[in-house]
């Protein structure tokens, strides 16, 4: 009887040891948690501040009948061109349309806003919309306002439309520096294809002029921007409407002699 008793009592305060242990380690768990939900609670905001999938250049012009926007379908990982389907020019109501380069994610979350801004216009029911201008006043408060919260949109756009008459193209950029031209462009566009337009454009451009004005400039761009590729789209917008071509391959040509040896001549070059 004796042995049978130490039995149990061994298996007693095994059991009671058991049952500390488990409870230790609730306990420990719990406060774990109460204390990195504490840490959490104290450490300040932070906002993705570097784009990850972006888009190259968008171009704008004017011509006779209304307005031309052209972007190319990619969309870059980082350094590496990942995506190659990717479109960037959406409508904005009845006279508008935009492009926008930089993140493309950011651009998603400003067409959210747009759709949101033409369906509280469409409930007025009013007669009116608004047009390309009132659009871009708004982009230019909204892209104002991110910045000033350190929580920038990462884009610059490109928007064109025509209401009554009036033909409208401008840009805003992701710090809320906007202007309004007869020919826009947004990143590398801006080094390589505004002189283009400088030397080309007129004002009594016929549609199938700017179209192959607009092609041109993406081709430059092809040749010299590692993000962008073959693949684009134009916007027409006049007074009957927009209209936004499906993604269509340029023609190219690699055959020019600078091309076989860029570096031939070169200063310095291997």
């Amino acid at each position: 009887m004796a042995s049978d008793t130490k039995g149990e009592s061994k298996f007693f305060v095994f059991q009671s040891l058991q049952t500390s242990n488990l409870k230790s380690l609730f306990v420990d768990s719990s406060s774990a948690a109460t204390s990195f939900g504490t840490t959490l609670a104290k450490s300040p905001l932070s906002h993705t501040q570097y784009p990850y999938v972006t888009g190259s250049s968008v171009l704008g012009i004017k011509y006779k009948d209304g307005i031309l926007i052209a972007a190319d379908c990619g969309g870059s990982y980082g350094s590496t061109l990942r995506y190659k389907s990717v479109e960037r020019l959406k409508s904005v109501g009845k006279f508008s349309v935009i492009g926008g380069s930089g993140e493309i994610s950011d651009f998603q979350q400003i067409m959210r806003y747009l759709d949101e801004l033409t369906l509280n216009d469409r409930m007025w029911d009013d007669g009116n919309s608004i047009g390309p201008k009132e659009v871009h006043n708004y982009l230019c408060r909204v892209m104002y306002n991110r910045r000033n919260k350190f929580d920038p949109l990462w884009n610059t756009l490109i928007l064109g439309g025509v209401k009554k008459g009036v033909k409208y193209l401008g840009m805003v950029s992701m710090i809320g520096v906007h202007f309004r031209e007869n020919h826009v462009a947004s990143g590398f566009g801006n080094h390589l294809a505004r002189p283009i337009f400088r030397d080309e454009w007129k004002e009594e451009l016929t549609l199938e002029e700017g179209i192959l004005l607009l092609e041109k400039c993406f081709r430059v761009l092809l040749y010299r921007d590692r993000s962008a590729v073959n693949k684009i789209q134009i916007a027409n917008v006049t007074e009957e409407g927009t209209t936004i071509s499906k993604p269509y391959a340029l023609q190219t040509h690699w055959e020019y002699k600078a091309f076989h040896n860029p570096t031939q001549g070169v200063e310095g070059s291997w």
